[in-house]
């Protein structure tokens, strides 16, 4: 439960650094880029789980929360300018 209140935290900064860091016109607000965030951190958790790279009760680290958030931000990017 810790480690999901921890990814969560980590989401939310690591999606405002993923929308500095991410090129082009963002028109998300700022609950949608935290929430953003939030998912990529929670892939990049429970992703890394999947994989073998963290334990069963540990986040992925800031630095995979970030990349989980501009990955998550760049798919958004991609189905929101087909809509």
């Amino acid at each position: 439960m810790l480690s999901l209140i921890w990814a969560i935290i980590i989401g939310f900064i690591a999606g405002l650094i993923a929308r500095a860091i991410h090129p082009g016109e963002d028109k998300a607000g700022f609950i949608v880029t935290t929430l953003l965030g939030i998912i990529g951190s929670l892939v990049a958790t429970y992703g890394g789980r999947a994989l073998g790279w963290y334990a069963e009760n540990e986040a992925a680290g800031f630095i995979a929360s970030v990349v989980g958030a501009i990955v998550v931000l760049f798919i958004y990017n991609l189905i929101s300018k087909k809509a």
